[in-house]
C-alpha cells in the first residue's frame, strides 16, 4: 500500500475517514463533509451508540452531497488522552475498514485538536506507521483467492495542513515499518522454504543496508566449543549457522561500545526425541521468531541511519529427531565451558541461546544484551497474548524495557529470577540441567539458566512465545499470524536511550 502526505481536499473517489473526539465531536475537517452531505455526519453521530471513544468507529455508506463511496467516523477518544499508540490503532482501524468496504483509495483527514498535546504533523506520522502496519498480509502462496478476500486498499493519502513537516516525520516510522515487515516475511515462511541457510543468505543480504555480516558455519563453531548449539542441530540435514549483524552508526567521536540483541532462531521445531504432540506442531515453523524481531531491528536501525553501534546475532539451528539426534540424558559442553544435561530435549531453544550470549558478550563487549525467544509455552499461559515475559538482572534496563513497551504498544510484564529458581536447574551429573522441576515456574527455568551464560553483563530475556505468532487481530496494527513482535519495542528502547 502506497502512503502519501497531502493538503486537506475532498475526495473525489474512494473511501474518507475523519477522526471523532469523545462527546461526538468533530473536526474541521468532519464539519465541513457533514456541511457538504446536509447533516448526513451529524445525524449519524446523533443515532448511534458511536461517541468518538478510542478504538471505536462508525462508517457512513455513499453519503449524499460528496462523491466517495463511505466516509468513516472513527473515535479519537478524549483529547488530553491521544498518544501515539491511540494514534497508530487509528490508522490500522482506518485501513480495516476501507479494505472491509473493498476500496482502492482512501483518504485519512487529520485536523488540529483542541487541548491535545501532539501537533497534526506528529499525530498524521504516527497514524500512517497504524495504517502502513495494518495493511500487511502474507499473500504469497494463494493463487486462488477471492478478490473479496483480498486487500484492496492500494493508496492512501494522508491529509493535513503541513503535509511536508508529516512526511519529514514519517521518515523514521517508514523505516520501522520496513523492518516489522522483514520479520513478519521470515516468521510466515514455510519451513520447507525457510530454514538456517535460507535465513543466512536473507542475512547476508542486509549487506546493501550498510549492515555487516558474518557467518559463522558449523566447523567455526566447533572450534570455539559450542556443544550446546551445535547438539541441537545435530538430528537434521539443515546446517546449522550463528550470523553476526553488525550496524556502526554512532558518529565519530560518541560512545563505541555496541548494544547488543540476540535471536533463537530454530526454524523448525519437532521438539527432537522428547517430541511434540502431532496437534499444532505446523506452528513451529515460527520458533525463530526472536531471530526475525533482531534482523528486522537491525534493517530497521540501519534504514533509519540510527546514530548507535548495535550488534545482532542469531543462532539458526533446525531441531529434528533423526538417527543423530541428541538424547535425553545427553551431557553437553557449552562454549562457556559449563556442562549442561539434557533432560528434555524439547527445551532447545535455551540450548541455542546460551552459546549465543557467551559467545556476544566475549566477541563484543556490550553495554547490554536483550534475548528474544519463544522459550517456553508457560510464559502463554501465564501471560496470554497482551504481553511477554521480561526477566532481567538489571533494574534500569528491565525499567527501560517496560517503558519502550509501553510507547510502543508492544508491552511486558517483568517476572522473577532468584537464587531458589535457579538450584532448580542444578544437575546431578553436569553442572546444571536444561529444564527445572517440571511444569513449575517453567519461564523462569528457562531465564535462570540463560543467566548463567551472561557472565555479569546487563540482561533481559524476553520470552515472546505468546506474542509472536496471533491468531486474533485484537491490535489493528496486527494481523493474524506473524506479528513482528519486538521490533517497535526496542526500536523505542534504542531511539529512548542510546542514540549518541
Amino acid at each position: 500500500m502506497k502512503i502519501a502526505f497531502s493538503e486537506i481536499v475532498t475526495p473525489a473517489k474512494g473511501v474518507v475517514a475523519v477522526v471523532v473526539t469523545e462527546e461526538r465531536s468533530l473536526g474541521a475537517t468532519g464539519r465541513g463533509l457533514d456541511e457538504q452531505t446536509g447533516g448526513a455526519l451529524s445525524r449519524a453521530l446523533a443515532a448511534g451508540r458511536f461517541k468518538g471513544k478510542q478504538g471505536t468507529s462508525t462508517t457512513i455508506v455513499a453519503p449524499h452531497g460528496i462523491d466517495v463511496d463511505a466516509v468513516i467516523l472513527i473515535g479519537l477518544g478524549k483529547p488530553e488522552k491521544i498518544d501515539g499508540r491511540g494514534l497508530r490503532a487509528l490508522g490500522g482501524t482506518a485501513v480495516r475498514r476501507m479494505n472491509g468496504a473493498g476500496a482502492k483509495v482512501g483518504a485519512i483527514a487529520v485536523d488540529a485538536v483542541e487541548g491535545a498535546s501532539i501537533a497534526p504533523p506528529a499525530m498524521a506520522a504516527e497514524i500512517a506507521l497504524g495504517a502502513r502496519l495494518g495493511s500487511y498480509s502474507f499473500d504469497k502462496y494463494h493463487t486462488k483467492k477471492k478478490d473479496e478476500d483480498k486487500k484492496s486498499l492500494g493508496e492512501l493519502a494522508v491529509m493535513l495542513d503541513e503535509p511536508s513537516a508529516a512526511e519529514d516525520a514519517f521518515e523514521a516510522n517508514a523505516s520501522l515499518a520496513d523492518g516489522v515487515f522483514a520479520a513478519r516475511d521470515l516468521v510466515s515462511e514455510p519451513s520447507n522454504v525457510k530454514y538456517p541457510r535460507t535465513i543466512a543468505d536473507d542475512i547476508e543480504a542486509l549487506n546493501e543496508d550498510g549492515i555487516e555480516v558474518e557467518l559463522l558455519d558449523r566447523d567455526k563453531m566447533a572450534a570455539l566449543g559450542m556443544g550446546s548449539l551445535l547438539g541441537v542441530a545435530q538430528g537434521s540435514e539443515h546446517e546449522p549457522y550463528l550470523a553476526v549483524m553488525r550496524w556502526n552508526g554512532a558518529p565519530d567521536g560518541a560512545e563505541q561500545q555496541p548494544v547488543a540483541f540476540i535471536g533463537k532462531g530454530v526454524t523448525f521445531d519437532t521438539g527432537g526425541i522428547s517430541i511434540k504432540p502431532s496437534q499444532g506442531m505446523e506452528e513451529m515453523k515460527y520458533d525463530m521468531a526472536g531471530s526475525a524481531t533482531v534482523v528486522g531491528l537491525m534493517k530497521c536501525l540501519a534504514g533509519r541511519k540510527a546514530r548507535v553501534n548495535a550488534i545482532g546475532v542469531v543462532g539458526l539451528v533446525e531441531n529434528m529427531p533423526d538417527g543423530k539426534a541428541q538424547r535425553p540424558g545427553d551431557v553437553v559442553t557449552s562454549m562457556s565451558g559449563q556442562t549442561i544435561e539434557v533432560i528434555n530435549t524439547d527445551a532447545e531453544g535455551r540450548l541455542v541461546l546460551a552459546d549465543v550470549l557467551w559467545y556476544t558478550q566475549a566477541t563484543y563487549k556490550p553495554r547490554f544484551m536483550v534475548d528474544l525467544a519463544t522459550l517456553t509455552g508457560a510464559i502463554l499461559i501465564s501471560l496470554g497474548t497482551y504481553q511477554a515475559g521480561l526477566f532481567s538482572n538489571d533494574d534500569e534496563l528491565a525499567e527501560r524495557l517496560i517503558a519502550a513497551g509501553k510507547e510502543s504498544g508492544e508491552e511486558l510484564w517483568r517476572m522473577p529470577l532468584g537464587e531458589r529458581y535457579d538450584k532448580d536447574i542444578d544437575s546431578a551429573i553436569a553442572d546444571m540441567k536444561n529444564v527445572g522441576k517440571g511444569r513449575e515456574a517453567g519461564s523462569t527455568a528457562g531465564a535462570v539458566f540463560l543467566q548463567r551464560f551472561v557472565n555479569g553483563v546487563p540482561w533481559a530475556h524476553l520470552d515472546i512465545a505468546g506474542m509472536a505468532w496471533m491468531k486474533g487481530n485484537h491490535d489493528p496494527t496486527v494481523p493474524k499470524g506473524a506479528s513482528g513482535y519486538g521490533v517497535r519495542l526496542l526500536d523505542q528502547l534504542v531511539r529512548a536511550h542510546y542514540e549518541a
